[in-house]
């Protein structure tokens, strides 16, 4: 399952990007957003979020 990033907790750091192994999260108007197909699913993104924004779907 590939994780999706709650835009409503979004604060935009980033952190999620820079964690990502196969840069599938990009920014969109100030938050981020994971492209499912390209996502691990490894939890990496969810590991160094300081709000806990992405969440396995």
């Amino acid at each position: 399952m590939a994780y999706k990033i709650d835009a409503d907790a979004c604060l935009g750091c980033g952190a999620c990007a820079d964690a990502c192994p196969v840069s599938c999260i990009s920014e969109e108007d100030g938050k981020y957003v994971i492209n499912a197909d390209e996502c691990l699913s490894c939890g990496s993104c969810a590991g160094v979020c300081p709000v806990g924004a992405p969440t396995e779907e």
